[in-house]
Protein backbone atom coordinates (compact mmCIF):
# COMPACT_ATOMS: atom_id res chain seq x y z
CA UNK A 1 0.00 0.00 0.00
CA UNK A 2 1.65 3.25 -1.43
CA UNK A 3 2.39 5.84 1.84
CA UNK A 4 -0.47 8.75 1.92
CA UNK A 5 1.33 12.09 1.83
CA UNK A 6 -1.13 15.06 2.43
CA UNK A 7 -1.08 17.78 4.72
CA UNK A 8 -1.94 17.30 8.46
CA UNK A 9 -3.41 19.30 10.93
CA UNK A 10 -1.62 21.51 13.09
CA UNK A 11 -0.47 19.94 16.15
CA UNK A 12 1.78 17.57 17.75
CA UNK A 13 1.69 13.92 16.87
CA UNK A 14 2.96 10.70 18.82
CA UNK A 15 4.35 8.33 16.84
CA UNK A 16 5.11 4.89 17.92
CA UNK A 17 7.75 3.61 16.37
CA UNK A 18 8.82 -0.69 16.18
CA UNK A 19 10.92 -1.74 19.49
CA UNK A 20 12.12 -4.61 17.24
CA UNK A 21 11.20 -5.61 13.52
CA UNK A 22 10.90 -2.71 11.39
CA UNK A 23 7.73 -3.98 9.62
CA UNK A 24 5.94 -3.79 12.92
CA UNK A 25 5.51 0.04 12.11
CA UNK A 26 1.83 0.88 11.45
CA UNK A 27 0.72 2.41 7.73
CA UNK A 28 -0.67 5.12 9.92
CA UNK A 29 2.91 6.34 11.44
CA UNK A 30 4.23 6.37 8.05
CA UNK A 31 2.01 8.15 6.45
CA UNK A 32 2.48 11.28 9.22
CA UNK A 33 6.56 10.38 8.86
CA UNK A 34 5.87 11.48 5.34
CA UNK A 35 3.19 14.12 5.81
CA UNK A 36 4.80 15.98 9.11
CA UNK A 37 6.15 19.60 8.40
CA UNK A 38 8.52 19.53 11.58
CA UNK A 39 10.20 15.94 12.43
CA UNK A 40 11.68 15.33 16.15
CA UNK A 41 13.26 12.46 17.93
CA UNK A 42 14.75 10.72 20.60
CA UNK A 43 17.38 9.44 18.51
CA UNK A 44 17.31 10.90 15.09
CA UNK A 45 19.77 8.20 13.75
CA UNK A 46 16.87 5.48 13.99
CA UNK A 47 14.30 7.41 12.66
CA UNK A 48 16.26 8.01 9.44
CA UNK A 49 17.41 4.44 9.22
CA UNK A 50 13.24 3.72 9.95
CA UNK A 51 12.09 6.22 7.28
CA UNK A 52 15.03 4.34 5.06
CA UNK A 53 13.68 1.14 5.23
CA UNK A 54 10.33 1.96 4.57
CA UNK A 55 11.24 4.56 1.75
CA UNK A 56 9.77 7.63 3.35
CA UNK A 57 12.01 10.61 1.90
CA UNK A 58 12.95 13.46 3.93
CA UNK A 59 13.05 15.84 1.58
CA UNK A 60 14.36 19.45 3.25
CA UNK A 61 11.83 18.81 5.92
CA UNK A 62 13.94 19.82 9.69
CA UNK A 63 14.35 17.03 12.18
CA UNK A 64 14.84 18.10 15.79
CA UNK A 65 16.48 15.73 17.57
CA UNK A 66 14.35 15.90 21.62
CA UNK A 67 15.86 14.08 24.39
CA UNK A 68 16.77 13.86 28.22
CA UNK A 69 20.12 15.87 27.44
CA UNK A 70 18.67 18.78 25.63
CA UNK A 71 14.82 18.85 26.19
CA UNK A 72 15.38 22.68 28.02
CA UNK A 73 16.90 23.78 24.52
CA UNK A 74 14.84 21.60 22.04
CA UNK A 75 11.39 22.50 23.42
CA UNK A 76 11.17 25.97 22.55
CA UNK A 77 11.61 25.23 18.57
CA UNK A 78 9.38 22.94 18.10
CA UNK A 79 6.94 24.93 20.19
CA UNK A 80 7.46 27.41 18.03
CA UNK A 81 6.29 25.15 14.76
CA UNK A 82 3.43 24.66 16.95
CA UNK A 83 2.32 27.96 17.15
CA UNK A 84 3.48 28.88 14.01
CA UNK A 85 0.39 26.57 12.64
CA UNK A 86 2.95 23.69 11.73
CA UNK A 87 2.18 19.64 11.87
CA UNK A 88 5.50 17.99 14.03
CA UNK A 89 5.80 14.28 14.55
CA UNK A 90 7.87 13.08 17.54
CA UNK A 91 9.10 9.59 17.51
CA UNK A 92 10.53 7.50 20.49
CA UNK A 93 13.59 6.07 19.73
CA UNK A 94 11.47 2.50 19.68
CA UNK A 95 7.86 1.69 20.80
CA UNK A 96 5.46 4.27 22.43
CA UNK A 97 6.34 7.59 22.94
CA UNK A 98 5.95 9.14 26.98
CA UNK A 99 6.07 5.20 28.13
CA UNK A 100 9.82 5.76 29.74
CA UNK A 101 10.62 8.12 27.49
CA UNK A 102 11.54 11.88 27.05
CA UNK A 103 8.55 13.21 25.25
CA UNK A 104 6.38 13.67 28.43
CA UNK A 105 7.33 16.99 28.99
CA UNK A 106 7.36 18.28 25.87
CA UNK A 107 3.66 16.54 25.12
CA UNK A 108 2.79 18.48 28.67
CA UNK A 109 4.35 21.90 27.32
CA UNK A 110 2.41 21.21 23.87
CA UNK A 111 -0.97 20.53 25.82
CA UNK A 112 -0.14 23.98 28.33
CA UNK A 113 0.46 26.31 25.02
CA UNK A 114 -3.11 25.17 23.48
CA UNK A 115 -1.87 22.82 21.00
CA UNK A 116 -3.24 19.48 19.98
CA UNK A 117 -1.49 16.67 20.83
CA UNK A 118 -2.35 13.49 18.55
CA UNK A 119 -1.54 9.88 19.44
CA UNK A 120 -0.47 7.53 16.43
CA UNK A 121 -0.28 4.14 18.01
CA UNK A 122 1.58 1.39 17.60
CA UNK A 123 3.94 -1.17 19.18
CA UNK A 124 5.18 -1.00 22.72
CA UNK A 125 7.42 -3.10 24.75
CA UNK A 126 4.97 -3.16 27.88
CA UNK A 127 2.20 -4.46 25.74
CA UNK A 128 4.37 -7.06 23.97
CA UNK A 129 5.67 -8.47 27.03
CA UNK A 130 2.36 -8.92 28.38
CA UNK A 131 1.09 -10.72 25.43
CA UNK A 132 3.86 -13.46 25.65
CA UNK A 133 4.74 -13.71 30.01
CA UNK A 134 1.98 -16.06 30.84
CA UNK A 135 0.84 -13.65 33.59
CA UNK A 136 -2.91 -12.10 34.43
CA UNK A 137 -3.28 -9.23 32.21
CA UNK A 138 -6.56 -8.04 33.86
CA UNK A 139 -4.59 -5.54 36.04
CA UNK A 140 -0.99 -4.22 35.49
CA UNK A 141 1.01 -1.73 37.06
CA UNK A 142 3.85 -0.27 34.73
CA UNK A 143 6.94 0.32 36.98
CA UNK A 144 9.47 1.55 34.63
CA UNK A 145 12.94 1.74 35.90
CA UNK A 146 13.56 0.68 39.21
CA UNK A 147 16.68 2.68 41.14
CA UNK A 148 20.34 2.05 39.99
CA UNK A 149 21.08 2.00 43.68
CA UNK A 150 20.53 -1.48 45.71
CA UNK A 151 19.80 0.40 48.63
CA UNK A 152 17.03 2.55 46.76
CA UNK A 153 16.37 -0.50 44.53
CA UNK A 154 14.98 -2.46 47.48
CA UNK A 155 13.23 0.65 49.06
CA UNK A 156 11.17 0.91 46.20
CA UNK A 157 10.31 -2.78 45.61
CA UNK A 158 9.31 -2.31 49.23
CA UNK A 159 6.94 0.13 48.57
CA UNK A 160 5.50 -2.06 45.57
CA UNK A 161 5.41 -5.22 47.25
CA UNK A 162 1.72 -5.45 47.94
CA UNK A 163 0.35 -3.80 44.83
CA UNK A 164 -2.36 -6.17 43.26
CA UNK A 165 -1.41 -6.15 39.90
CA UNK A 166 0.82 -7.49 37.69
CA UNK A 167 4.26 -5.90 37.86
CA UNK A 168 5.83 -4.62 34.59
CA UNK A 169 9.75 -3.58 34.82
CA UNK A 170 12.25 -2.24 32.15
CA UNK A 171 15.64 -3.06 33.23
CA UNK A 172 19.34 -3.02 31.86
CA UNK A 173 20.78 -6.72 30.76
CA UNK A 174 23.69 -4.97 32.76
CA UNK A 175 21.85 -4.90 35.88
CA UNK A 176 18.55 -7.79 35.41
CA UNK A 177 20.77 -10.75 37.27
CA UNK A 178 20.75 -8.32 40.87
CA UNK A 179 17.38 -6.92 40.32
CA UNK A 180 16.14 -10.23 40.02
CA UNK A 181 17.98 -11.23 43.45
CA UNK A 182 16.76 -8.18 44.96
CA UNK A 183 12.99 -9.12 44.23
CA UNK A 184 13.96 -12.39 46.06
CA UNK A 185 14.90 -10.74 48.80
CA UNK A 186 11.82 -8.13 49.45
CA UNK A 187 9.30 -10.22 47.64
CA UNK A 188 10.28 -13.74 48.01
CA UNK A 189 10.97 -17.01 46.08
CA UNK A 190 7.90 -18.14 45.31
CA UNK A 191 6.35 -15.68 43.08
CA UNK A 192 5.79 -16.31 39.29
CA UNK A 193 7.56 -14.22 36.88
CA UNK A 194 8.95 -13.77 33.78
CA UNK A 195 11.77 -12.12 31.96
CA UNK A 196 11.29 -10.65 28.14
CA UNK A 197 14.89 -10.18 25.88
CA UNK A 198 14.81 -8.82 22.86
CA UNK A 199 10.97 -8.74 22.17
CA UNK A 200 10.40 -9.48 18.19
CA UNK A 201 13.67 -9.56 17.53
CA UNK A 202 16.04 -12.28 16.11
CA UNK A 203 17.11 -13.51 19.24
CA UNK A 204 13.73 -12.57 21.36
CA UNK A 205 13.82 -14.62 24.39
CA UNK A 206 11.33 -14.99 27.41
CA UNK A 207 12.49 -17.05 30.52
CA UNK A 208 9.45 -17.62 32.76
CA UNK A 209 9.44 -19.56 36.41
CA UNK A 210 9.28 -18.10 40.13
CA UNK A 211 11.21 -14.98 40.89
CA UNK A 212 13.92 -17.70 42.92
CA UNK A 213 14.50 -20.05 39.67
CA UNK A 214 14.83 -16.37 37.37
CA UNK A 215 17.17 -15.34 39.99
CA UNK A 216 18.95 -18.46 40.07
CA UNK A 217 19.49 -18.65 36.06
CA UNK A 218 19.93 -14.98 35.75
CA UNK A 219 22.88 -15.02 38.48
CA UNK A 220 26.12 -13.86 37.02
CA UNK A 221 25.03 -14.49 33.18
CA UNK A 222 25.87 -12.41 30.48
CA UNK A 223 22.87 -11.02 28.42
CA UNK A 224 22.23 -7.93 25.98
CA UNK A 225 19.52 -6.50 24.47
CA UNK A 226 15.99 -4.22 26.18
CA UNK A 227 14.73 -6.43 28.92
CA UNK A 228 11.12 -6.56 30.25
CA UNK A 229 10.34 -8.01 33.57
CA UNK A 230 6.93 -9.22 34.50
CA UNK A 231 6.32 -10.40 38.15
CA UNK A 232 2.79 -11.73 39.32
CA UNK A 233 1.15 -10.58 41.63
CA UNK A 234 1.61 -11.62 45.62
CA UNK A 235 -0.56 -14.60 46.11
CA UNK A 236 0.54 -15.80 49.59
CA UNK A 237 -2.15 -14.68 51.82
CA UNK A 238 -5.35 -13.53 51.12
CA UNK A 239 -7.32 -12.39 53.87
CA UNK A 240 -11.01 -12.58 54.47
CA UNK A 241 -11.31 -8.78 54.42
CA UNK A 242 -9.37 -9.04 50.68
CA UNK A 243 -11.49 -11.93 49.85
CA UNK A 244 -15.22 -10.48 50.76
CA UNK A 245 -13.89 -7.19 49.14
CA UNK A 246 -12.86 -9.23 46.15
CA UNK A 247 -16.17 -10.91 45.79
CA UNK A 248 -18.62 -7.73 46.28
CA UNK A 249 -16.92 -6.15 43.12
CA UNK A 250 -16.91 -9.06 41.29
CA UNK A 251 -20.93 -10.25 42.57
CA UNK A 252 -21.78 -6.43 41.28
CA UNK A 253 -21.61 -7.79 37.59
CA UNK A 254 -21.13 -11.61 37.94
CA UNK A 255 -22.81 -14.82 38.33
CA UNK A 256 -22.32 -16.36 41.54
CA UNK A 257 -20.37 -19.44 39.74
CA UNK A 258 -18.78 -16.36 37.41
CA UNK A 259 -17.50 -14.06 40.53
CA UNK A 260 -15.97 -17.65 42.48
CA UNK A 261 -13.88 -18.43 39.49
CA UNK A 262 -12.56 -15.05 39.00
CA UNK A 263 -11.75 -14.47 42.26
CA UNK A 264 -10.04 -17.93 43.39
CA UNK A 265 -7.79 -16.83 40.39
CA UNK A 266 -6.89 -13.78 41.23
CA UNK A 267 -6.47 -14.59 44.99
CA UNK A 268 -4.47 -18.08 44.36
CA UNK A 269 -7.66 -19.69 46.93
CA UNK A 270 -9.21 -22.98 46.39
CA UNK A 271 -12.05 -22.43 44.12
CA UNK A 272 -14.90 -24.66 46.74
CA UNK A 273 -13.47 -22.27 49.39
CA UNK A 274 -14.43 -19.59 47.52
CA UNK A 275 -17.92 -20.64 45.78
CA UNK A 276 -18.75 -21.20 49.28
CA UNK A 277 -18.13 -17.66 50.39
CA UNK A 278 -19.24 -16.30 47.35
CA UNK A 279 -22.86 -17.90 47.53
CA UNK A 280 -22.63 -16.72 51.43
CA UNK A 281 -22.61 -13.35 49.88
CA UNK A 282 -24.81 -13.69 47.60
CA UNK A 283 -27.34 -14.82 50.33
CA UNK A 284 -26.23 -11.73 52.56
CA UNK A 285 -26.91 -9.57 49.44
CA UNK A 286 -30.10 -11.17 48.23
Amino acid sequence: MPIDIKPLAAGLYMVSTPIGAARDITLRALDVLASADVLAAEDTRTLRKLMEIHGVALRERPMVPYHDHNGPAARPRILDALAAGKSVAYASEAGTPLVADPGYQLAGAAIAEGHPVIAAPGASAVLAALAVGGLPTDRFFFAGFLPNAQAARRAELLELRAVPSTMVFYESPKRVGEMLGDLVTVWGHERRAAVCRELTKRFEEVSRGTLGDLAAAFAGRSVKGEIVVLVDRDRSVATQESLEDALDRALSSMSVKDAAATVAEALGLPKRQVYQAALARGAKDG
